[in-house]
C-alpha cells in the first residue's frame, strides 16, 4: 500500500509541474532557463514512476 501512495504522490508532483510549465511558457516574458528546468525536473519524476511501476 505504500508503493501505492508514494505513486500518486509522485503522479501529483508531476501533474503540478506541468501547471507551473504551461504557466511559465503562457507568461508574458517567460524565462527559458526556469521552463528547461521544469522540463527535466518533471521528466526525472516520470523516470521514477515509471521505474517503480515497472519493479512491481
Amino acid at each position: 500500500m505504500a508503493l501505492t501512495a508514494h505513486l500518486q504522490e509522485l503522479s501529483e508532483k508531476h501533474r503540478q509541474l506541468e501547471r507551473r510549465i504551461h504557466e511559465e511558457v503562457c507568461r508574458p516574458g517567460s524565462d527559458d532557463l526556469e521552463i528547461r528546468r521544469l522540463k527535466q525536473e518533471k521528466l526525472k519524476l516520470k523516470d521514477e514512476i515509471t521505474r517503480l511501476e515497472t519493479r512491481h
